[in-house]
């Protein structure tokens, strides 16, 4: 099997293996197809730091199909540990340094063939997802796996209350934290880590079962391994990422966020790798799925008991694909070299108490509504498996605030009642800049239980009550919601699907003589790019074209 190097003038590739043999490869392995393990391991974030011995069991499996790996690293930042302060800031963003540094290594070097892309959490996964469609090379997805918790996920929302009323002491958290998240590991709860992870295997690109496979299982391993085998298999028979990333495979993941109720944040990340394929996915995209694709599957935080762990032992992903099946292409190819409809014929049925069957769904709708109106023509998002019934209508008049940090002092003080709609803005991809989450918020705001909230930010996949998030226009791109004042009053509605601002076309006129959306000043010069660059959150968030 020919590698690209073949492709360099004799000299130069000469000169380029030389420099590979001073890192220790041997000529003759120079000769072999190399694929790059493309690693997000680090020392700081849970789902990442035990990617350095998958890495290695994935070099075994092409090693073993006849290639040789090279491996190197790129970022990673953690949700969890980036919330609440400014570094929340750097995550969104972070998805295009990964994208872009991968494409950096891949063509920098030009030596190439295929990758092998390792990595578990919120940006990381979708990063390297929309680099192997940018680059187009035989590549799999490895993910690290849901770590196994060992309290259950109502046990650890309450120690966080108990903290915040201060009932017990950091130490006390701590030591409820780590029984919550116990070692390495995706964190437990279906959050946008474990959607991405999840949803990487439902677009294709990780193999078939190998998502819901616990972190530290030695099955885990087995994946890692296999991927590498299966890379090679792909480079045979020139299987690229687009060809599996197609429209239909996209419209599939979506089904799959919505009948597991996954995280709203795939509104932001599956439109960006959507874009890198050159294909088009909307807001739009993701109602219109979620009405004929039913809640199938409930696990934290739609269930106060069960959390990704426990969707391996009754099927993984496999099973409610299967129970899925009638609305999606099975058609589709995947990176385990066949269609969708061969790898689901001898997968297991559900279970009936985590993932029910299609005739007897949790909810006859899936996870997700868009809602718009004359506040977000564009649309914004609302989880709408994660809200009770009794908010699905709501109205109140606006409590207004220009950023998380108002917010969150002001509900700390008692200036925010039941019955009130929080306006949080600023807070969208330019205006944040990097549309920052409002997690610590809808936690705060929990003890007020009759409220709802409204951001052009966006949420932490473990948020619940009545959220709306996403919405665009963000108020620094000239969004309606800029023009909110305290006391206006406010209609939700989501079985309509709307969300309606009362204001006069004169009142609204005024307003926008008088008020100036704020634009960003924050102090990074990487921050003020991105502010710059990005689009809004219904295109993804994706960057502008330099020549727009």
């Amino acid at each position: 099997m020919k590698n690209v190097m073949d492709g360099m003038p004799p000299y130069q590739r000469a000169i380029a293996k030389g420099h590979l043999g001073s890192c220790g490869v041997k000529y003759q392995d120079l000769n072999k197809p190399i694929i790059a393990v493309v690693n997000t391991w680090n020392e700081i974030v849970p789902g990442h730091c035990h990617l350095r011995e998958l890495a290695e069991e994935a070099k075994k499996g092409i090693i073993a199909a006849g290639g040789y790996p090279l491996e190197f690293n790129t970022i990673a930042i953690c949700d969890g540990v980036a919330q609440g302060h400014r570094g929340m800031h750097y995550v969104l963003p972070s998805r295009e340094l990964i994208a872009d540094s991968v494409e950096a290594m891949i063509y920098g070097h030009g030596i190439f063939d295929g990758m092998v892309l390792l990595g578990s959490c919120d940006k990381i996964v979708p990063g390297l997802l929309m680099a192997a469609a940018r680059i187009n090379i035989p590549s799999v997805v490895v993910t690290g796996g849901p770590m196994i918790n060992t309290i259950k996920p109502w046990e650890s929302k309450e120690a966080r209350q108990e903290f915040l009323r201060g009932e017990i002491s950091e130490e006390q958290l701590f030591d409820a934290t780590v029984a919550y998240y116990p070692s390495a590991g995706v964190c437990p709860f279906l959050g946008t880590a474990n959607t991405m992870c999840l949803v990487a295997e439902a677009l294709g690109m990780s193999l078939s079962g190998s998502a819901a496979v616990p972190a530290l299982s030695p099955l885990r391993g087995q994946v890692a391994y296999n991927s590498g085998v299966a890379v090679m298999n792909l480079l045979e028979k020139n299987i690229r990422p687009r060809d599996i990333m197609t429209l239909s495979a996209f419209y599939n993941a979506i089904s799959l966020v919505s009948g597991m109720g996954g995280s709203l944040n795939t509104v932001l990340h599956l439109p960006a790798i959507a874009h890198e394929c050159e294909l088009e996915v909307t807001y739009d995209d993701f109602d219109r799925i979620s009405r004929i694709a039913p809640l199938v599957v409930r696990i934290t935080p739609n269930s106060k008991e069960y959390t990704v762990a426990d969707l391996y032992p009754v099927g993984g992903v496999p099973t409610i694909l299967k129970e899925l099946s009638s609305v999606l292409d099975l058609e589709v190819i995947t990176v385990d070299g066949q269609n969708l409809e061969g790898l689901l014929k001898n997968v297991a049925s559900a279970d009936g108490e985590i993932i029910r069957p299609l005739n007897n769904p949790f909810a006859p709708e899936g996870g997700i509504a868009v809602l718009t109106g004359n506040l977000a023509p564009l649309g914004a998002i609302v989880k709408s498996s994660a809200v009770p019934q009794e908010l699905w209508k709501f109205s109140g008049p606006a409590k207004v605030f220009d950023s998380e940090e108002d917010c969150i002092k002001a509900v700390e003080e008692g200036l925010v009642c039941s019955g009130d709609v929080i306006i949080i803005r600023n807070e969208g991809p330019s205006g944040g800049p990097g549309m920052r989450e409002m997690h610590r918020t809808t936690e705060i705001v929990v003890k007020l239980k009759n409220v709802a909230v409204i951001t052009d930010g966006r949420f932490s996949g473990a948020s619940a009550g009545l959220s709306i998030g996403y919405l665009s226009p963000e108020a620094a791109d000239n969004g309606p919601i800029a023009w909110v004042k305290d006391g206006d009053q406010i209609n939700i509605d989501i079985y309509e699907r709307s969300m309606h601002w009362h204001i006069s076309e004169e009142e609204f006129a005024k307003r926008v003589k008088i008020i100036k959306p704020v634009k960003t000043k924050d102090k990074s010069r990487f921050l003020r790019n991105y502010s710059k660059s990005t689009t809004s959150a219904a295109n993804g968030a994706v960057r502008r074209d330099v020549d727009e």
